[in-house]
């Protein structure tokens, strides 16, 4: 599955839903890198977020982390398993911790990010 997703350089993972939405969440070298996460502050359906933006944050035991929209639009749906179970994050960061699904402004935004192999080959180990 994680070959279909594209990244940011920020290490969140985009998957196109192809009905001009998408689901996203943050990479596994990213929760790696972040520890045991404890806290996710979901944004509010209807919040509008901007390509390259702030828009969410992750706490784990080590660290608090920005999220960064990959996409601008429209967050139609939260993942709001992750208000009593941030840990999906950690244990399951490609399906069970996903994030937000956010509606495209602009399907062209998909070009612009990396494919996985090319994410995986700029922050190799």
């Amino acid at each position: 599955m994680e070959n279909a997703l594209k990244f940011t350089d920020t290490h969140e993972w985009v998957q196109d839903n192809g009905d001009g939405t998408i689901t996203m969440g943050i990479s596994n070298q990213a929760q790696q890198l972040l520890g045991d996460v404890v806290f996710v502050d979901l944004p509010e359906v209807g919040d509008q977020t901007e390509a390259g933006e702030t828009f969410s944050l992750v706490e784990s035991v080590k660290a608090a982390s920005d999220l960064y929209a990959p996409v601008t639009g429209e967050i139609v749906e939260i993942n709001e398993e992750l208000e009593d179970n941030p840990e999906y994050i950690n244990e399951s960061p490609y399906s069970a911790g996903w994030i937000v699904k956010i509606k495209l402004a602009d399907p062209s935004e998909l070009d612009n990010l990396m494919s996985s192999d090319d994410y995986h080959a700029a922050n190799e180990e």
